[in-house]
Formats: structure tokens, sequence, C-alpha cells
């Protein structure tokens, strides 16, 4: 690591995780992609698993009460299943089809967020079973695996609160198992930890601003503008992939 590949690493967790302190979710849906525009897929998702979980558990604590645990449960059996599949993957794959796939899943909620194509009917909680598979599995090859997890507790609890506290505790419960799966296969190993050490202090920080500094701008316009940011990151990234 240099200082011209340390700074650009510690600004992009700063924005992700600034994002995450106001809207609950998104520093892995903003920080992989960028980040593996400048270190290996295979260093970046372990390192925002370590991030994504200490936030999950800052957060977490903070709003413990709000969590629909009810929610989470029925999400965590096929979620398993994904975390084993992803994790296989993610050691196999060659890089260019794990950029590539990573580039249309960021592109795809990007699209998603410009269009504001969203819903609030109530759905089944057997929509959990594919939730749980397909939010594990890209959580583990891609380091993040919240959109679909956001996409279906959104469409479960219509309160904020209760909402951006269950993806916290969702995220907390999912991390830790990833965690203890990365360790087993070797993915999640000392060489990483000087990273980790550097970048744990930026990830509070930029945390706590978000959380606390009012940005000025509706929903809509801070949805837009992630919508933005993952377009630009995921065609980056096809450009990286295949260029």
């Amino acid at each position: 690591m240099t200082l011209e590949t340390t700074a650009p690493i510690l600004g992009i967790i700063l924005g992700a995780y600034f994002i995450r302190g106001i809207t609950g979710f998104g520093s892995g849906l903003l920080s992989v992609p960028l980040l593996a525009l400048i270190i290996p897929l295979q260093t970046v998702v372990p390192l925002i698993l370590v991030l994504d979980l200490s936030a999950s558990l800052l957060m977490t604590r903070k709003a413990r009460a709000d969590v629909e645990w009810q929610e989470i449960i029925p999400l965590l059996p096929t979620s398993l299943i994904g975390i084993v599949i992803g994790v296989s993957l993610l050691v196999s794959l060659p890089r260019e089809p794990l950029l590539t796939g990573l580039a249309l899943f960021v592109i795809l909620f990007g699209l998603r967020y410009l269009l504001n194509i969203h819903g609030d009917r109530l759905v089944s909680k057997i929509w959990s079973i594919p939730t749980g598979l397909i939010g594990g599995l890209i959580g583990a090859l891609f380091g993040t695996g919240g959109p679909p997890y956001v996409i279906y507790l959104a469409h479960r609890i219509s309160e904020k609160s209760q909402l951006r506290a269950t993806f916290s505790g969702l995220f907390m419960l999912d991390g830790s198992i990833r965690v203890i799966t990365f360790i087993i296969m070797g993915l999640l190993g000392i060489s990483l930890l000087p990273l980790i050490i550097l970048s744990a202090p930026v990830m509070m920080l930029a945390l706590y601003l978000g959380s606390r500094i009012h940005v000025g701008i509706s929903n809509r316009q801070m949805l837009m503008l992630v919508g933005t940011l993952l377009l630009i990151s995921g065609g980056s990234l096809l450009v990286k992939a295949w260029v």
C-alpha cells in the first residue's frame, strides 16, 4: 500500500459510510465497485465485510429496540446457503466475470434509484426464501448483498426508524455468518489487518457525520445522487474488466 492508493481508498470509505449514516444502507454498494478499481476484488470484499459488520454493530446497538427480529429470522436459512455458494465462486471465478457481474449488478440498482422504481405493497414472507438466497450469494461474492434485503424489508416494514434499525440488525447477523465463512475459506487473514485498522476510524467518523449532519436535500434527491454514483462506478468497472 502506498499513499497514492491509500488516500483514495479512505476517501471512498468516508463517502460510502457517510451515506450509510444517513440512509442506513448502501455502503457496500457504493464502495465495492470503486475500491475494485484500485485493489483486487478478493481484497475489497473481506475489507468491506469487516467494516460493514462493525458499522452494523454500532448502529444496531443504538437502535436495537426498533429492530423487527421476526422479519430477519426467515431470511437467515437460505442466506447461509447463498453465502456458501458465493464464497466458493469468489475463490474459483476468474477476474473478468467477477468484475463484469459486479458492474452489471451495480448499474441495475443505479437505474432503479434514478428511475424511482419502487412500491409499498406488503409482500408475503414466502419471498424471504429467494431474498435470503440471492442476498447471501451476492453479499459473499461482491460484498454488497444489501439491495435484495432492502427491497424485501421495505415491502414488509413501513415505519422508517424500524426499517433502518432492521437493516442494521440483519446486516449484523448476515455479516457475522460471512466473516466466519471467509475465515474458514482463508479469505480473511492477518494480511488485511493494517488496511482494516486504517479504515475503521474513517468508517466510524463517516457514520457519525452522516447520522448527525442535515444534508439539506430530500430523500428523492439523495437516491438520485446514489443512483448517479452507482452508474458511474459500474461503468468504470466494466471498462476496467475488459480494457
